[in-house]
């Protein structure tokens, strides 16, 4: 199940994406976190030294090799600039498994403590004014568009802060959205803002109150969010002598039965590959008239399979054990690649 944070920014969605994330892993979950904020904190959150840097690439680094291996033998797509981010998988192309020994999670992923790690990059000096930070989640995109997880098995991804998620379609790639929200007019405000996109598309969202300091900020967002409010954390002296560089002792138990709520919600869900693939679908023919067409040169509408179902049906369509390639499927067409275990 994919789960994405999003709130305002100095909401503690960062450090919520980490408090789940290693939750996650010590309870035996496979998984894998993608830092997928402009502000690259998440390793740090996890447990990185502020004086070490991540060492795995960012994914926004390799993008072209990453169409390179995704696109596969798939015909509709032509070449990797031909790819964009958007660009949905079709027969030929090659699909992921979590954590497969594959080039992408063998290169891009490393582990800060017990949690397996993949980040987008910074916004770096070379793309001030020319660039958006948009353009380095185009690799996340295209890696939960290929990415076939199985049941039991998580994607966390710190997003970037307030309603700018939604200038892409990486909003809906997930199977729950967590909205952190303080208890402050502000914070409701995105909160909204989120509501209403997000409703547009049948996107499952859930509230995550922060910094609850008292009943008086517990009954303002029950005030403010209402139904939508799955759990809420008090104020951490655990977080913030980890934030100061300090250990003291474990999570909080009101904090801890938070995190329970929300792999409970998550497990609750049930998995929708047919409007996972509408959604891939519908926005990049939205993003291919807007911009991609003129940008490649090709009419990108081509490259949807309207034959293809993504899910474990492709997996499914494989041979099994195969690692790259594709097969015959009797039919004349390929059947789409797998990246085994």
């Amino acid at each position: 199940m994919r789960v994405a944070f999003v709130g305002k920014g100095g909401s503690g969605k960062t450090t919520l994406s980490a408090l789940f994330a290693r939750h996650l892993a010590r309870s035996g979950a496979p998984l894998v976190a993608i830092d997928g904020d402009i502000n690259q904190h998440l390793a740090h959150a996890l447990g990185l030294d502020e004086d070490d840097t991540f060492g795995a690439p960012p994914l926004s680094s390799r993008t072209g090799e990453i169409k390179d291996r995704l696109r596969g033998t798939n015909p509709r797509i032509v070449s990797r600039e031909a790819m964009v981010k958007t660009t949905p998988p079709g027969r030929g192309s090659r699909l992921l498994r979590l954590l497969g020994d594959d080039d992408v999670h063998t290169r891009h992923v490393q582990r800060v403590g017990d949690v397996p790690l993949m980040v987008t990059g910074a916004f770096a000096e070379s793309d001030l004014g020319v660039a958006c930070y948009h353009s380095k989640l185009g690799a996340v995109e295209l890696y939960l568009n290929h990415l076939v997880d199985g049941p039991g098995e998580y994607v966390v991804v710190d997003m970037t802060a307030g309603a700018d998620a939604f200038a892409s379609g990486l909003f809906t790639r997930f199977d729950m959205t967590f909205l952190v929200a303080e208890p402050t007019r502000k914070s409701v405000s995105v909160y909204r803002q989120y509501r209403e996109h997000a409703a547009e598309f049948g996107i499952p969202i859930a509230v995550v109150g922060n910094k609850v300091t008292g009943e008086d900020d517990l009954l303002f967002l029950k005030e403010h969010v209402g139904d939508d409010l799955l759990a809420y954390c008090v104020q951490s002296s655990y977080v913030r002598a980890q934030e100061q560089g300090r250990e003291q002792g474990e999570l909080e138990a009101h904090n801890l039965h938070a995190l329970t709520r929300l792999k409970d919600a998550v497990d609750a869900r049930t998995k929708d590959w047919a409007t996972f693939q509408r959604h891939a679908v519908e926005f990049h023919l939205r993003n291919a008239a807007a911009w991609a067409n003129d940008a490649t040169g090709h009419d990108l509408a081509a490259q949807v399979d309207p034959d293809f179902r993504h899910g474990p049906e492709a997996l499914a369509a494989a041979e099994p054990g195969t690692r790259s390639g594709t097969r015959s499927n009797g039919t004349g067409s390929t059947a789409p690649s797998v990246v085994s275990f």
